[in-house]
C-alpha cells in the first residue's frame, strides 16, 4: 500500500482535492494534479536532505496547503510525519524533537521564532518557499501496513506526553469511519475544522475526505461563530466536522441557520450537550451525529448515518470494532479496530491484549454508549486534552510558586476549563495581579490553550499519606 500513490496520483487529475482559505481572506482551488505535482516534488526535496524511508519529519504548519503536501510527500517515501500544533512552544517541541529524533523540520516561517528557541538538531525548511518544489518526485515505494507512518502525541497525564506511533494501515483504516460516520461521498465537500496537530486532523481533515472522493476544505484562520456559518454557506459545504465546544459557541453567539448544501454535521472530542443537538436540529434541520475515538485507536464509535442522533450518546461501535463497557470501563478489543496504534515510541504494545481506553461509559439496551468520565485527571476543554502535569509544571518554574495542583472546572461553552490551586511561596502575596502574571507565565511556558483560566491560592493542597495530592478532592470541591 502507498496513500499518495493508490490516493492522491490514482485521483483524476482535474479532480478538486483541496479549497485554500486563508486568513487574509484569500481563496485557491487545488486539484489532485496539483497535490501529486507539488507533494512529489517536495518528497525530492526531502530526500536531498537526508529524509529516508522510516526517517521523522516534524512538520510545524497551520491549515494550509504546504502542511497538507508535506504529509503526501511523506506517505509517497516511506518517511515518518509528526504534525505538530501552532500553539506549542519550544519547550513543548524540545520534548518532541528528543522523543522523536526527527531527521528534518518543515515550518511555517511565522513560527521561526519558537523553532529556534527549541534549538533543533537537524535542518528546518520554512514555507512558503517555491524552491521547495524544484527536486525531480522520488516514485512511491511499496509498503506493509505494520510499516510506521505517522507520530501524534498524547496529552499527558502523570507525566510527560507521549508519542503514539501509527502504522501505514492507520491511513486506509480510515475508510470504515468515513463511510460510516463522517458520510462524506464522491464529489462532496468537507471541512473538518480542527487544527493541526490533534488526531482528528490526521484523519479527517483530509485523509478520509480523499478515500471517498472528496474534496477538503482548509482554513487558516481563528475560529469565528458568525464566519464559519458565512463560509459554509459560501462555499456550499457538504459534510462538517467541529468540535463541540464549535457547535456549542456558534449555537449561543451565532444562531445557526439552514444552510441547503449541508448534508452532514458530526463531532468528537468531548461529550455533546443534549440542548446544543437540540439547537441545531430546529435551526438547521440537522441532527450532530457524535462520536467517539482516541489518539492511540483512531475513530471507534459513532451515532449512524440516517438515523436520528441520540442525545448524550456518542454512538455505537463502528461496524466490526468490538468496544465494550466492562464495570462501567469501556475496553477495546485491539484487533477489531483498524486503526490502532503500533505502540508508544520506543515502547510496543501488544496488540492481543484487551486495550484500557481509561474512559468510563454505559450502554443502553440498544447498544448506545454514553461517556461518564476519565480514569485519569485529563482535562477535555474544547475538545483539547489537557494533561494537569504540564500546567502544574509550569506554574512551579515561576518563583512565586511553591506547590500546585491542576484539575476541570465546569464551564458552559468549553465543557470544562483549566482550573489551578496554586501555594505561594514564603514572600508573595495572593492577588489579582499575581494571578493574571501566573497565567501569562503558563501562556509563554507551554502551549496558551493549557493555561489556568480559573487560578486560586490556597494554603496547602491536599495529599495522601505518600504526599500525592489528591486531585481527586479539589474536583470533587469544585464539582
Amino acid at each position: 500500500m502507498n496513500f499518495a500513490r493508490d490516493v492522491v496520483d490514482a485521483a483524476p487529475p482535474d479532480r478538486l482535492a483541496l479549497v485554500e482559505l486563508s486568513g487574509r481572506g484569500d481563496r485557491r482551488a487545488w486539484t489532485f494534479g496539483e497535490v501529486a505535482e507539488r507533494a512529489g516534488a517536495l518528497a525530492g526535496t526531502f530526500a536531498r536532505h537526508g529524509v529516508r524511508r522510516g526517517s521523522v519529519v516534524m512538520t510545524l504548519i497551520g491549515n494550509r496547503p504546504e502542511w497538507v503536501l508535506a504529509m503526501v510527500a511523506c506517505f509517497r517515501t516511506g518517511a515518518v510525519v509528526l504534525p505538530c500544533n501552532q500553539q506549542l512552544r519550544a519547550k513543548d517541541l524540545e520534548l518532541r524533537l528528543r522523543a522523536a529524533e526527527p531527521a528534518l523540520i518543515v515550518a511555517d516561517a511565522r513560527n521561526a521564532a519558537v523553532v529556534d528557541a527549541a534549538a533543533p538538531g537537524c535542518p528546518v525548511l520554512y514555507v512558503p518557499d517555491e524552491e521547495l518544489y524544484g527536486a525531480p518526485a522520488p516514485p512511491a515505494i511499496e509498503l506493509a501496513p505494520l510499516d510506521p507512518c505517522l507520530i501524534t502525541f498524547t496529552s499527558g497525564t502523570s507525566g510527560e506526553p507521549k508519542g503514539v506511533l501509527h502504522g501505514q494501515r492507520y491511513l486506509q483504516g480510515q475508510r470504515l469511519q468515513a463511510e460510516h460516520w463522517l458520510g462524506a461521498r464522491l464529489g462532496d465537500l468537507v471541512w473538518c475544522t480542527t487544527s493541526t496537530g490533534w488526531s482528528k486532523s490526521a484523519r479527517n481533515v483530509f485523509v478520509a475526505p480523499w478515500l471517498r472522493g472528496a474534496a477538503a476544505v482548509l482554513h487558516d484562520a481563528r475560529f469565528d461563530p458568525h464566519e464559519r456559518l458565512e463560509l459554509l454557506a459560501r462555499e456550499q459545504v457538504n459534510v462538517l466536522c467541529m468540535s463541540p465546544t464549535e457547535y456549542r459557541v456558534i449555537a449561543k453567539r451565532a444562531e445557526p441557520r439552514p444552510l441547503p448544501s449541508l448534508r452532514g454535521l458530526v463531532a468528537a472530542g468531548e461529550a455533546l450537550n443534549p440542548e446544543v443537538l437540540r439547537v441545531w436540529r430546529e435551526a438547521a434541520g440537522l441532527d450532530i451525529r457524535d462520536g467517539y475515538g482516541q489518539t492511540e485507536t483512531g475513530q471507534l464509535t459513532g451515532n449512524p448515518i440516517g438515523v436520528p442522533a441520540r442525545p448524550g450518546s456518542m454512538g455505537r461501535p463502528l461496524p466490526g470494532v468490538n468496544l465494550r463497557v466492562d464495570e462501567g470501563a469501556l475496553v477495546l478489543d485491539p484487533a477489531t479496530a483498524p486503526t490502532f496504534f503500533l505502540g508508544y515510541l520506543d515502547e510496543p504494545v501488544a496488540a492481543a491484549q484487551p486495550w484500557q481506553t481509561g474512559d468510563r461509559a454505559y450502554a443502553d439496551e440498544d447498544g448506545y454508549l454514553y461517556f461518564e468520565g476519565r480514569d485519569d485527571d485529563v482535562i477535555i476543554s474544547a475538545g483539547y486534552r489537557i494533561g494537569p502535569f504540564e500546567v502544574e509544571s509550569a506554574l512551579i518554574s515561576h518563583p512565586a510558586v511553591a506547590e500546585a495542583a491542576v484539575v476541570a472546572a465546569p464551564d458552559d461553552e468549553r465543557g470544562a476549563v483549566v482550573r489551578a490551586i496554586v501555594v505561594p511561596r514564603d514572600g508573595y502575596a495572593p492577588s489579582l495581579a499575581l494571578a493574571r502574571e501566573l497565567q501569562d507565565h503558563v501562556k509563554a511556558t507551554t502551549a496558551p490553550y493549557k493555561y489556568p483560566r480559573v487560578l486560586d491560592f490556597a494554603a496547602s493542597l491536599p495529599k495522601t499519606a505518600s504526599g500525592k495530592i489528591r486531585r481527586a478532592l479539589l474536583r470533587d470541591a469544585e464539582r
